[in-house]
């Protein structure tokens, strides 16, 4: 019984869940909502950074835009992913124009881009849109 942590995406409290029950659907220890939704959670600067250090399965955010055609394109593939990627990786979402300090810091300089954190870590980065099995295989393929 390995346990991990898992942010939950409700009240932002971290929760330690046994590796083998994440397919279980958790609820939070302290609010008692699901740790896993099956869809993308938008998150602002301090959510961001509270999901990536907190979080020991791998994380991936799409850096994005309301303006940006290519963003709104693939937002519907992001979520499909959201739902069979779970609870393995936690999907996260980031309005770069919002979180401009964010973006600024990560280094964003086209939208979409997508990055995988692991440990608090970016450990994989794309940018542009893409079709939900090569973005599933560069999901799983890079952590």
């Amino acid at each position: 019984m390995n346990p991990i942590n898992i942010v939950c995406p409700s009240c932002m409290a971290r929760n330690r869940v046994p590796e083998s029950r994440l397919a279980d659907h958790p609820n939070c220890g302290r609010c008692h909502e699901p740790l896993f939704r099956g869809e993308p959670l938008p998150v602002d600067e301090q959510q961001f950074n509270k999901m990536i250090e907190g979080s020991d399965i791998p994380v991936v955010v799409d850096f994005w835009a309301e303006w940006c055609g290519p963003c709104k394109m693939f937002a519907p593939v992001y979520e499909q992913a959201a739902q069979s990627l779970e609870p393995g990786f936690r999907l996260l979402k980031l309005d770069t124009e919002a979180n401009q300090a964010v973006a600024a810091g990560r280094r964003i300089q086209s939208i979409p881009t997508l990055a995988i954190f692991k440990g608090g870590q970016e450990v994989a980065r794309k940018s542009g849109a893409m079709p939900l099995g090569a973005f599933t295989s560069w999901v799983t393929n890079a952590v």
